[in-house]
């Protein structure tokens, strides 16, 4: 039976609409009934199985979807449930695409990064709630329901920094981001209280007919803006919100930081990209130009992240920067769809997706690398990598698809993502973005041949007999994530062709 032949207003129809989300709450709830009912028979491959098959399900499920044209206007449109606070559209499967691959290399990655941990059931389900969370997050409709979500996501993800229990600074890094966190959700919090009372309602569509009736409580209305998109870029790890990211990406474990940083920050723009292109769109003529705050606020970012990342001498945080200069071209997908309407909005809007789902499988797989490097114990820094090529030529070989890709380069699936995003900005009008963002990507490329010069030309300083031990999972989730960046050049068509015409439906 099809979605579409059930009755749309039976509970059937709502779970088979939410299928992936069911899927990936059934699988966390499975992973915790395994090990409650054999507590002393710890299985870490079990679980892990388990966790990874919930989330290709899910994943699976999502495609189908897509392909499907769910939610699409040739099926009938975006499928709203619950009373308006959740749409199931072609956005919302795409963001849940990006969450289910990276969920799923993480998962794959973790089974040998959680070989010798006592309880691995915990780590599992924490990660498959997080991403039920964030899939929840993507098909958001009222604030209330962007609130609710995002903090689902964000408790399990404050117990995934700090789960290294014994680790001074992942539990030093975790409590930084806890409190962080509460702050962020607290000014959130206020601010859709702001925007409620200045129009009366938490969904996203009336939100937007109220503000154009909105006269005497503009100013309200305005603040009420600003702190919302506060909450967001607290999410994404954008400026002047990001001081969070470098201390909880070095201080969590290589596959939770790998989640974080590309899932994470991916359900933070799913939810900004559909609050400010549906709700807040007429507020730019009202309230505050948001436009061109998140204009400034992309230039910052990208030249604040990039910079800093070049400075580092750590591997690790050197990624952890680098992905906030990513959240600044994000931004410039968000800035950008205030410039004009119809077919500029759809064009700069998925290629902001589509470079998002590529930055999900090269960046995933770059921090997987580093967890499969703390795994052998060679050490943090570039020179710590010198001749691992020579021991580990496939993971090395896949580590510099990943970091030529980050920078852009032809050939690889970050060049076309950057490029559809950087030719959107210029058509929008926002040249100056996509000028920043060219000129930003090439100061990236000396920071990321630094990992590569390392791997490959460099003579080893240290011990690398540890080398000789091939861990399954991570290097299976290293290679695939590797092989996928690859593909997705010649593959880039489909992705640019869907990402556009979900996000032309939400301007539809």
């Amino acid at each position: 039976m099809s979605l579409l032949q059930i009755e749309p207003t039976s509970w059937l129809f709502a779970l088979s609409s939410l299928g992936p989300t069911v899927v990936l709450v059934l699988s966390a709830l499975a992973v915790l009934a395994i090990d409650s009912l054999s507590p002393d028979a710890r299985s870490n491959t079990r679980l892990a199985a388990t966790a990874a098959a919930g989330t290709l399900i899910a994943l699976g499920i999502t495609v189908w979807y897509l392909l499907a044209g769910t939610g699409q206007p040739a099926t009938g449109g975006a499928i709203s449930l619950f009373s308006g606070a959740i749409v199931v559209d072609g956005m919302g499967l795409f963001f849940t695409a990006i969450f289910t691959s990276v969920a799923a290399l993480v998962v794959v990655a973790s089974y040998d990064y959680l070989e010798d941990d006592a309880n691995p059931a915990a780590f599992y389900s924490l990660l498959l709630f997080a991403t039920t969370a964030m899939s929840l997050m993507a098909v958001a409709n009222s604030l209330a329901t962007v609130f609710i979500s995002l903090e689902m996501a964000s408790l399990p993800s404050y117990a995934l920094v700090a789960y290294l229990k014994t680790n001074r600074g992942s539990v030093e890094a975790g409590l930084k981001y806890f409190l962080i966190g509460a702050v962020s959700a607290a000014v959130f919090a206020f601010g859709i209280s702001l925007v409620y009372a200045a129009t009366g309602s938490l969904l996203l569509p009336d939100i937007a007919t109220a503000i154009g009736d909105v006269t005497d409580l503009a100013g309200i209305l305005g603040v009420g803006i600003l702190m919302v998109a506060g909450g967001f870029l607290f999410k994404t790890a954008s400026v002047p919100f990001h001081f969070w990211a470098p201390e909880a990406y070095e201080g969590a474990p290589a596959p939770v930081s790998a989640f974080l940083s590309s899932a994470s920050k991916a359900a933070g723009f799913a939810v900004a990209f559909r609050v400010f292109a549906e709700a807040f769109m007429p507020a730019l003529d009202v309230a505050v130009d948001w436009g061109l705050l998140f204009g400034i606020l992309a230039v910052v970012t990208m030249v604040l992240g990039n910079f800093a990342a070049a400075t580092q001498t750590n591997v690790k945080r050197m990624l952890a920067y680098s992905s906030i200069g990513h959240a600044g071209y994000a931004l410039i997908g968000l800035a950008a769809v205030t410039a004009g309407a119809g077919a500029n909005n759809a064009t700069v809007m998925g290629a902001a997706m589509a470079h998002l789902l590529v930055y999900g499988f090269m960046n995933t797989g770059a921090f997987l690398f580093i967890a499969m490097i703390e795994r052998w114990g060679v050490g943090r820094t570039f020179e710590d990598y010198a001749g691992i090529g020579r021991k580990a030529p496939m993971a090395s070989m896949a580590m510099a698809v990943f970091m030529f890709s980050l920078a852009g380069l032809p050939l690889f699936g970050g060049f076309f993502s950057k490029y559809f995003l950087f030719l959107g900005a210029i058509n929008a009008g926002f040249w100056w973005l996509a000028a920043v963002g060219a000129v930003t990507s090439a100061l990236s490329l000396y920071y990321y041949s630094r990992v590569v010069k390392a791997l490959w030309l460099e003579e080893p300083t240290g011990n690398l007999d540890a080398l000789d031990s091939k861990p399954t999972g991570l290097y299976a989730a290293v290679i695939v994530a590797g092989v996928i960046t690859v593909l997705l050049l010649p593959g880039f068509g489909p992705v640019i062709e869907t990402a556009e015409a979900a996000a032309a439906a939400v301007f539809a």
